[in-house]
């Protein structure tokens, strides 16, 4: 009962914000179009968010360490909250400052709540290790609920209604005030070992230099992870034009993604027993 409850309480937090993360996509590229700029300068601005998420995803641990798990989860969501804001602007580089707001968001989504939710599961509660993929496994779950949701939600709001492509972004700042005051009221907060940045980043470069295996993997998940953004700037120029809706599109996509996943777990694990090579 107090690995549910202590599970429950991560999941009230996390689980908003990547809500509000996946509302923020299906109609980005609709958004920045109908705002009139050409498509080399919304390549511009994708460019802008990808670059931050780069960069900052390069110090992002140490950061995070060094400011608090809990604090930074609370500064994703305030720097999430205020790019959506921005996408009501129709000036180009109040637009890039969303798209680097965004980024380094994401970027601590993506780091901050799972290493809070990682060290308040060993060393505060010492629960089993073996308790953690339960955890993770219902955040993948919900994650593909989400997905699919806001693809729905987004074309309700943009199309049915119609409230038009900035919509979605303003329906994700509930979720992302309900993420961070929770986690703010609720969690405790914890900090990681302080490293000098420069110390922390050799270490990693090391590590991949005397480990060919995983360098290797590296390059193979960033080839994956180029073709995503590359797939995820061109679908809606492609799709649009023929009058798909985009949002159910986008829920098509991560339907389809949820999809394959289940299918690999099941190969994995099943009578087949497939494994990657």
């Amino acid at each position: 009962p107090a690995f549910r409850g202590f599970q429950r309480r991560f999941l009230l937090g996390y689980l908003p914000a990547l809500a509000a993360d996946w509302l923020q996509g299906p109609l980005l590229f609709q958004l920045l179009h109908s705002r009139g700029f050409l498509r080399s300068q919304i390549a511009a601005l994708y460019s802008c968010g990808f670059a931050s998420n780069v960069a900052f995803g390069l110090v992002s641990g140490v950061f995070v360490d060094r400011l608090g798990r809990k604090k930074s989860c609370v500064l994703s969501s305030g720097l999430c909250s205020v790019s959506c804001l921005l996408q009501l602007s129709h000036d180009f580089l109040a637009l890039a400052a969303a798209r680097v707001l965004a980024g380094l968001g994401t970027s601590l989504l993506f780091s901050a709540f799972e290493s809070w939710y990682l060290h308040e599961h060993l060393e505060r509660h010492d629960f089993p290790a073996e308790w953690i993929p339960d955890t993770f496994s219902r955040v993948a779950l919900w994650n593909s609920g989400l997905a699919v949701a806001a693809g729905l939600l987004a074309w309700l709001l943009a199309e049915e209604l119609p409230l038009g492509p900035a919509a979605p972004f303003l329906a994700a700042l509930p979720f992302l005030a309900l993420s961070g005051t929770f986690a703010g009221k609720n969690w405790d907060e914890n900090y990681g070992k302080s490293r000098p940045c420069g110390k922390a980043c050799g270490e990693g470069l090391r590590g991949l230099v005397s480990e060919p295996r995983a360098l290797l993997l590296g390059l193979v998940q960033a080839l994956v992870e180029s073709i995503l953004l590359i797939f995820a700037f061109l679908w809606t120029p492609v799709l649009e034009p023929h009058g798909i809706p985009l949002g159910i599109a986008f829920s098509a996509f991560t339907a389809a993604s949820a999809a394959g996943s289940a299918l690999f777990r099941r190969g994995a694990t099943g009578r087949l027993r497939l494994q990657p090579l």
